[in-house]
């Protein structure tokens, strides 16, 4: 089987400086912040370009105090779209504002800026782009009507770590997580840049903004039992998942060249096959999925499950679709999104798959095409 992830390659390659990044923690008695948690906030901070990165316990949570620190709550809307995972969506709930649904540019999947100015309202207090699959959405246009009408931007880079803006599409460019107000990245294990745990951070230039998400991410506390917010909140990153990442964050650059490598022979040999990405001038893309469409995908991809071919749907349903979220939009309200739910196929993309197993890959598709 061609697996759609391959974390035991991962850590068969890193194995003896894993477990000696462990053993160092193991034996600091550091496990909770202490100095791993913050080299790798300062690493990070280094590799995106960016003042500020306060660590976390999870994406989810990165994006949640994000917005409580950039000043959102009950009262106000967050307009994001409808394809995305849907912690996205939770996030702007849990901070107690109501989210607004904007669908997406169908070559894209990202939001589609064009729609976005007939979706702000008197209560509109930021824009929630999603970075979706590691491709930059459309931050150009999205931040000139945030700034005509005094919104905040925050980015969900969850799925974009080493992505960037750029509109030559080539390696230049601001980073993803640099290009709003603040940014929330996932650090789940099978992101580009992943722990061997839950973990998430913050990026933002506004001194003001990390502050206030360092008190929200400890219980509103500066010093220890000392509360100057009344509610804040228990996200933390543990520094047995920080040593890791540091371990992982010097080889991410190479990763995402060979992520980038592979979708290139993706494009080259489904051409005709299926739907492929199309990313735009501006978009360094990090493939942290590789998405296809196609308007019979669940039978393609029974075909290639037979074929030894894992595959993934992200996602088959769009959040005002899902169950617990059908009164954010009716059906039928959001075409583009709902179309892309039915199609879309993500094959593998990891860095750890070899030149065989991409061929596979490509062999087994047009076999179904033919």
């Amino acid at each position: 089987m061609v697996p759609i992830i391959d974390l035991q390659s991962e850590y068969r390659l890193l194995k003896p400086d894993i477990d000696a990044a462990l053993e160092r923690v193991l034996a600091s008695g550091a496990f909770v912040g202490g100095p791993e948690v913050a080299a790798l906030e300062r690493e990070l901070s280094e590799y995106l370009g960016v003042p500020h990165v306060v660590g976390v316990g999870s994406g989810t949570d990165a994006l949640f105090i994000a917005l409580r620190a950039l000043g959102v709550g009950p009262g106000d809307e967050v307009v994001t779209t409808p394809f995305t995972f849907v912690a996205t969506v939770e996030a702007i709930l849990v901070a107690g504002a109501k989210p607004v649904l904007v669908d997406i540019d169908p070559l894209t999947f990202n939001l589609d800026p064009e729609l976005l100015e007939a979706a702000v309202t008197e209560r509109t207090r930021a824009v929630l782009p999603v970075h979706l699959y590691g491709q930059v959405a459309p931050m150009a246009e999205i931040r000139a009507v945030a700034e005509r009408h005094g919104l905040k931007v925050l980015e969900d880079a969850a799925q974009a770590i080493g992505a960037r803006y750029c509109e030559a599409g080539g390696a230049g460019g601001a980073m993803a997580g640099t290009l709003g107000h603040a940014a929330g990245f996932s650090l789940y294990p099978t992101k580009n840049l992943g722990a061997y745990g839950d973990g998430g951070f913050i990026a933002t230039a506004d001194d003001a903004v990390a502050e206030e998400a360092r008190l929200l991410a400890s219980h509103g506390s500066k010093v220890r039992y000392h509360h100057v917010r009344a509610a804040g909140y228990t996200s933390r990153l543990d520094g047995l998942q920080a040593a890791i990442l540091r371990v992982k964050l010097p080889r991410l650059e190479g990763w995402n060249r060979r992520r980038r490598e592979i979708a290139r022979r993706y494009d080259e040999g489904l051409r005709g096959a299926v739907r492929t990405p199309t990313p735009p001038p501006y978009a360094h893309h990090v493939y942290h999925q590789y998405t296809v469409r196609a308007p019979e995908r669940d039978r393609l991809q029974a075909f290639l499950k037979e074929r030894g071919v894992a595959s993934s749907v992200h996602y088959p349903l769009p959040v005002h679709l899902q169950p617990a979220y059908r009164g954010l939009a009716p059906e039928g309200s959001l075409p583009h999104a709902e179309q892309a739910a039915r199609e879309v196929l993500s094959l593998p993309v990891h860095p750890f798959l070899t030149d065989a197993q991409v061929e596979a890959v490509i062999e087994a598709v047009r076999a179904y095409s033919n």
